[in-house]
């Protein structure tokens, strides 16, 4: 396998400006490599889309250049279709990077890219909205829109600095769940539905999530006290939280999440709204470049 033709959907913005440069020394070394690389800048999620699914139509491979925001939606533009996507993490989380990493250094990227193998993922849609990695609803997205709004450092400590914050005036939510037909009533403080194992910025949340199954991994966290709070906050960075109490988990093709009170509603790492939202799978949408194989060894 070989692939020649590549268009890298920037985000100018991630990283800091890190992205531009990532993306440059990427494109040298391909292009050194003798593969044909156009790159674009978007002007932000709509426009990131658009961007990919005309790559698509010309029949490019897709590097998504930027953090998670960017990657859903470029992959928004290639679900259904033929085109593959890679993930070139330079943004704050890069949670879904970590489910298909590549080496560091640009010329043994760019060989990987030209010569690992693609596979068919799932995806997850809401709203209308496509999500590679995880639609959140609670306290996790109550940190994200803390960190968002107080312009906190764009780096993956920023999420933990916001959860502290956010969890000296946090209470409990009032869920109402209607899990594949099923209306499930939860207290609680998240609900998380998980394509991909990793979010928040290196945060385990659905360890034995996989991105090939059909399926998406629901996990909610319970009314716990804030002192048995902050340990499972804590255990999330290694994926240990899943055994802890209040801890539940179980996996869903299609789940509404709606609340006693307005909450923020996160997929991404973007914004999504204040709910209700429906999440459901879309099942193979999306070929992805460097998927570990068997899926089964995430």
């Amino acid at each position: 396998m070989s692939r020649e033709v590549f268009t890298a959907v920037v985000n100018p913005a991630a990283g800091a400006g890190a992205a531009a440069g990532r993306i440059t020394r990427l494109a040298r070394a391909l292009r050194e490599g003798g593969a044909a690389v156009t790159v674009t800048y978007s002007r932000g999620l709509g426009h990131a889309t658009e961007l990919a699914a005309e790559a698509a139509a010309r029949g490019h491979a897709v590097l998504a250049a930027g953090g998670d925001g960017l990657a859903g939606a470029v992959a928004a533009g290639l679900a259904g279709t033929d085109a593959e996507l890679a993930v070139i993490p330079a943004g704050r989380g890069n949670d879904l990077a970590r489910a298909v990493p590549l080496p560091d250094d640009p010329a043994a990227a760019a060989a990987a890219l030209r010569t690992l193998p693609s596979r068919a993922v799932d995806v997850a849609e809401a709203d209308g909205r496509v999500v590679v990695g995880s639609v959140y609803a609670g306290i996790d997205a109550a940190a994200n829109d803390f960190a968002n709004r107080r312009r906190l450092p764009r780096r993956p400590f920023a999420y933990q600095l916001a959860a502290l914050a956010v969890t000296v005036t946090w209470r409990p939510v009032g869920y109402t769940l209607t899990v594949d037909g099923e209306t499930v009533r939860l207290s609680g403080h998240t609900v998380v539905v998980a394509n991909a194992p990793w979010y928040g910025g290196g945060l385990r949340v659905a360890p034995d999530a996989l991105l090939d199954d059909g399926q998406l991994d629901l996990v909610t966290v319970g009314a716990l006290s804030r002192r048995k709070l902050v340990p499972v906050l804590a255990a999330l960075r290694r994926g240990a939280h899943l055994g802890l109490p209040g801890i539940a988990t179980r996996r869903v093709r299609q789940i509404t999440i709606a609340a006693d009170r307005p909450l923020p509603v996160y997929a991404d790492g973007e914004p999504l709204g204040r709910g209700p939202v429906t999440v459901r799978v879309r099942p193979a949408a999306l070929r992805l470049i460097g998927v570990p194989e068997p899926a089964a060894s995430y």
